[in-house]
């Protein structure tokens, strides 16, 4: 099994660069719904994005690769981008008459009445994109590179552009990540497996939660062989797995494992208890974010990896918006807080 190298690219530009389309997100306030309200309130967001910027909170240098309109749509998009101190170095503009960011409407839940989604994203400006548009450079610019199943499933096009970058980062000797996240109003379980099995061989970091594992790749026994078997199928070092429990919209439990092929060995911690929900849409993409600068920046010791995803997963949860909003200190005080047998603060003063 190859082991994970990260020390000799430390002096490349980027520590991450992400690969996916960046979406507006439309919501009615509060707890009110989608069929009745007269105001949305908007974020901009989407899968990859949210990685690279709670990668760029906790103090890393990430970048965007993706397509958006030139128009004042794209431009806010792009502001918001920049205010995130992520890159669009390597976000394409599209110029056409037709340019279109990705809409989707979300519709937070309060039980028994569970959050909804409607999207709004086909033939968007990220359709477009090619794997010719984007300069050679871009390919020795970054230590890791991470995409998703949402991309994948977006359209064939897209698909086959994604699978190209992936394989020329991976001759760069770039670290692939990949996030299985599922969608199925996106594909079937069958396409996604067929799809993902295929790029496997290219993958170094593997994001799969368990319920996803056993539905789409049909996996069985514990969790750990599930993990463990992803290994001994694939080139994979690393495999991660959350698990999340919904008692309510509002009340969640939430934890991870990690698991290492080079060492043989699973790395976790306590779940987070009673996470008071306040907005959920980002936190699989904030334990991501965690979790790969863990990765990056302790290579030698995955519990962090463990610890950062599971606690930036639980601060994105308190706040609004598709992005964390969080600085490292914040981060290492709650894992603190965590972690301890004795009392804590009930108030930061």
């Amino acid at each position: 099994m190859k082991k994970l190298e990260v020390t000799d690219m430390e002096c490349r530009k980027y520590d991450l660069l992400t690969l996916g389309e960046v979406l507006l997100r439309l919501s009615p306030p509060a707890n009110e719904r989608m069929i009745r309200t007269s105001v949305f309130e908007q974020n901009i967001g989407g899968a990859e994005l949210n990685v690279a910027a709670g990668v760029a909170q906790l103090g890393l240098r990430t970048g965007m690769i993706g397509k958006i309109p030139s128009n004042d749509i794209g431009r806010l998009a792009r502001n918001e981008i920049h205010r995130q101190n992520v890159s669009d170095e390597y976000l394409l503009s599209d110029d056409e008459t037709d340019a279109r960011l990705g809409i989707y409407f979300y519709e937070g839940g309060a039980a028994p009445r569970k959050p909804r989604i409607v999207y709004d994203r086909r033939n968007t400006s990220v359709y477009k994109m090619k794997a010719d548009e984007f300069p050679e450079e871009m390919f020795t610019s970054a230590r890791c590179f991470h995409t998703c199943g949402i991309t994948l499933a977006l359209d064939e096009k897209v698909r086959e552009t994604a699978v190209t970058l992936m394989r020329k980062f991976k001759e760069h000797g770039t670290l692939i990540s990949f996030d299985v996240n599922f969608r199925g109003n996106l594909w079937s379980g069958e396409e996604a497996r067929k799809c993902i099995e295929e790029i496997l061989p290219l993958v170094d970091i593997f994001f799969c939660s368990d319920s996803t594992a056993r539905l789409t790749f049909q996996k069985k026994g514990t969790p750990e062989e599930v993990m463990k078997s992803f290994t001994r199928d694939y080139p994979l070092s690393i495999v991660a797995a959350t698990d999340r429990t919904v008692h309510s919209p509002k009340n969640h439990s939430f934890g991870s494992v990690i698991y290492e092929a080079k060492s043989d060995r699973f790395y976790k911690e306590k779940n987070y208890e009673n996470i008071e929900v306040v907005d959920r849409i980002g936190s699989g993409d904030a334990y991501i974010a965690g979790a790969l600068y863990g990765i990056l920046k302790y290579p030698e010791d995955l519990s962090q990896a463990v610890s950062i995803g599971n606690a930036v997963s639980a601060l994105k949860n308190t706040v609004p918006g598709d992005f964390p909003a969080m600085d490292f200190s914040e981060v290492l005080e709650l894992i603190y807080e965590h972690q301890s047998d004795g009392p804590v603060m009930e108030m930061k003063r």
